[in-house]
């Protein structure tokens, strides 16, 4: 095993006298070839080109000397310090951190970013920091050959967002660019790069909040909100399946969160579409009464969530759509609960006025190979001056899980 390992953070600034301390005693020098160029790097030391992570800390693990690896930015932060450490090699390292690529490209946009979003995009996790653009008004986006700025441009296709592109931080081709997301593909970019993802207003006043991210405290409390709180819209009331009780559990059920994509079609008044939103979610609603995504989109602003509203009838409107994780069928019946099946998300909720037609849409979830569960809903409210009854509502509430386990999209 290496006798010592150092980590050096690199963001393009002169090297410390620390960094530059440990350089002239190694022995292996592992980093990308702008690393390994640098005229700090002994001469005959060996040269190790870091791609895989994992292949270099074996290599460093075999090796009897000193050895110090190169990261971009803070190494600590999204990088190599993790793996570095796991168990299975057994190394303790030192670190000399610097300025982080998401720090810096926030500094080059002259925009704070504590309120903002960080998400690591390559092939594999693609698709969820592209929900999290999708949710969230900022965020930055570390990149990686595969999955960078045109690759989020073309699956943000329909939302409108600002990129600021900063390309090889920290070298003498660091440039930064400023495009709307739907010209992202039309370049070649250079990595590495990251990309700060805008998705509304965003200022530079007020005193800033308490919790880096997305404030988990923001707006009234409560999964749900009252019924009259979606009563003032344009054509205003709820409709059919949208009390609070059955909304809060169809929520419980689904369960969203950062970095899934949920469709709700049939969306009505908009009341589960912005809880949905507000849960961190990325949400897509679809109704074919152009009031209905009136009164969504206002629901939206209401609440200050990020959503796409999406006109047109079920199931043929949603042919076009991106892939849901979980999906909630609050109108259409049996015949777009088929069509949603057949997109493969992980959970499908759903609701009927009657049993023959909850044992319908049951048997048809079970036929596409989901494990169905369904429980009949009845909720009375009271008029606590008098304690009479005011108001009485029976659902059935179909939950369909996915039961084969599918690979990651």
């Amino acid at each position: 095993m290496a006798d010592r390992v150092t980590v050096i953070g690199w963001d393009g600034s002169p090297l410390t006298g620390t960094a530059r301390a440990a350089l002239g005693a190694a022995t292996l020098v592992a980093g990308a070839a702008h690393h390994l160029a640098l005229p700090e790097v002994p001469p005959t030391a060996e040269r190790v080109r870091l791609g895989s992570v994992a292949l270099a800390a074996r290599r460093i693990a075999a090796h009897r000397g000193s050895a110090v690896v190169f990261a971009d930015g803070d190494p600590g932060f999204f990088g190599v310090v993790r793996t570095l450490r796991a168990p299975e090699f057994g190394l303790e390292v030192e670190v000399v951190p610097a300025v982080s690529s998401v720090a810096a490209a926030f500094a080059r946009a002259g925009m704070p970013w504590d309120d903002a979003q960080v998400v690591v995009a390559h092939p594999r996790t693609l698709r969820r920091a592209v929900n999290v653009c999708r949710a969230h008004t900022k965020v930055a986006v570390l990149t990686a050959p595969g999955a960078g700025p045109a690759e989020l441009g073309l699956l943000l296709e329909g939302v409108h967002r600002t990129f600021v592109i900063c390309e090889e931080l920290g070298t003498e081709r660091e440039q930064v660019t400023v495009v709307t997301s739907d010209k992202a593909a039309d370049h070649t970019w250079r990595d590495p790069n990251v990309v700060i993802v805008i998705g509304g207003p965003v200022t530079a006043g007020g005193s800033g909040g308490w919790i880096a991210g997305r404030d988990p405290g923001a707006g009234p409390r409560g999964w749900v909100q009252p019924d009259a709180s979606y009563g003032d819209g344009p054509g205003g009331g709820l409709g059919e399946g949208e009390t609070e009780l059955l909304r809060a559990a169809q929520l419980a059920r689904l369960g969203p969160r950062v970095g899934d994509l949920v469709w709700d079609i049939g969306c009505g008044s908009g009341a589960f579409t912005a809880e949905a939103a507000r849960a961190g979610a990325a949400v897509i609603a679809v109704d074919r009464d152009p009031g209905a995504c009136a009164r969504t989109e206002a629901a939206g602003r209401r609440y200050g969530v990020q959503l796409q509203v999406v006109q047109g009838t079920a199931p043929h409107v949603l042919e076009n759509l991106p892939e849901p994780d979980v999906v909630r069928v609050g109108g259409g019946g049996a015949a777009v609960v088929t069509a949603v099946a057949d997109r493969r998300p992980q959970r499908i909720v759903t609701h009927a006025a009657t049993r023959d037609a909850a044992e319908l849409v049951g048997r048809d979830l079970t036929e596409h190979g989901y494990r169905v569960e369904c429980a009949l809903l009845q909720s009375v409210e009271l008029d606590t001056r008098t304690w009479s009854e005011t108001e009485r509502s029976v659902a059935f509430l179909l939950t369909g899980e996915l039961l084969r386990r599918e690979a990651p999209r």
